[in-house]
């Protein structure tokens, strides 16, 4: 059932929309509960695009199964999608700041307020995000650690390999996730893949895990496939982040997601015109690389990857 949840006027007669489609249990009664999946705040980010079909295709091979709602909002930010742009064009504004909003405020306000309103109550958000055009993610939940106590039991049945929880952030303040939070609606902020790209694998992993994470909810009664323990980091001294020591191309050589010893080598920077090797970036500790560039133009100082200490990710 695709139901409008903010309707605006625009120059030149156009409509901007926000549309959801609702997914109800064939039968009447069920568990009452619900979980909504939310993406395209950016709208350079599309990996929530594929996990938005890929879930209602199985859904709807199996809705006896359904005992809950699903309601499934593949583009918050309708206008950025269309145009590629992370932002609402035109506006210059990034919508993942404009939260919670305001019913009586500015257009944006005003349909900021609307996606609030209609999520509010929800049991479960997942509010899905890519990386931008320069990073590549493993599948991971962010977490504000003011609400980790309720939001790391979720997070662990969601199928992601690594739960980090961070500190609380000024501009945390005015993201989707924090604003739900705050009024008491569980959301879990999912970071995978890449800007402007696809991850099916990832995708996969992650909509296994949005049918493992409804079992435990009550919302799906039938299969669903059993999860990976996710690595989780509380400390902020868990992460190395690896950034370029020179300008050039960067060449990876380690595989995402690799688990290294310290001095492993992640990647060449080198200079194309000259033919040279200007700079090699090396693991400064042991542990996995759960971050690492994929746009390969850098300059001094851009960041390159994130490495997960060895202590932290439990391995031999």
């Amino acid at each position: 059932m695709i139901k409008k949840v903010a309707s605006v006027g625009l120059p030149v007669d156009e409509v901007l929309e926000i549309r959801k489609n609702r997914i109800l249990p064939e039968r009447h009664g069920g568990s009452g509960k619900r979980i909504s999946i939310v993406t395209g705040i950016h709208g350079d980010e599309l990996e929530g695009q594929y996990v938005c079909f890929e879930l209602q295709r199985r859904l709807e091979g199996h809705r006896e199964c359904l005992e809950g709602i699903v309601d499934i909002y593949p583009a918050v930010n309708p206008l950025g999608i269309d145009s590629i742009t992370r932002g609402i064009p035109a506006f210059d504004l990034d919508m993942n700041r404009l939260f919670p909003g305001n019913i009586d405020g500015s257009m944006t306000e005003y349909v900021a307020a609307r996606i609030i309103e209609d999520l509010a109550g929800s049991d479960c958000v997942l509010d899905i995000h890519a990386s931008n055009i320069y990073l590549t993610e493993i599948p991971q939940i962010r977490i504000n650690e003011l609400h980790q106590d309720i939001l790391v039991p979720l997070a662990e049945a969601a199928n992601v390999d690594f739960i980090w929880v961070h500190g609380a952030s000024t501009v945390l303040e005015s993201t989707l996730a924090y604003s739900l939070n705050n009024i008491g609606t569980p959301t879990l902020v999912v970071e995978m893949g890449v800007g402007m790209r696809i991850t099916q694998e990832y995708g996969n992993q992650l909509v296994d895990g949005i049918f493992h994470l409804m079992k435990k909810l009550g919302i799906w009664s039938g299969e669903a496939a059993p999860v990976r323990k996710p690595i989780i980091s509380r400390n902020p001294e868990d992460v190395c982040y690896l950034n370029a020591g020179v300008s050039g191309l960067f060449v990876p050589v380690a595989e995402h997601g690799a688990r290294l010893g310290r001095d492993a080598l992640i990647g060449r920077i080198v200079d194309p015109l000259c033919g040279k090797v200007l700079d090699e970036v090396r693991a400064p500790e042991d542990g996995m690389l759960f971050t690492i560039r994929e746009y390969p133009i850098v300059v001094e100082g851009s960041l390159m990857g994130r490495l997960l200490k060895k202590e932290v990710c439990g391995y031999e």
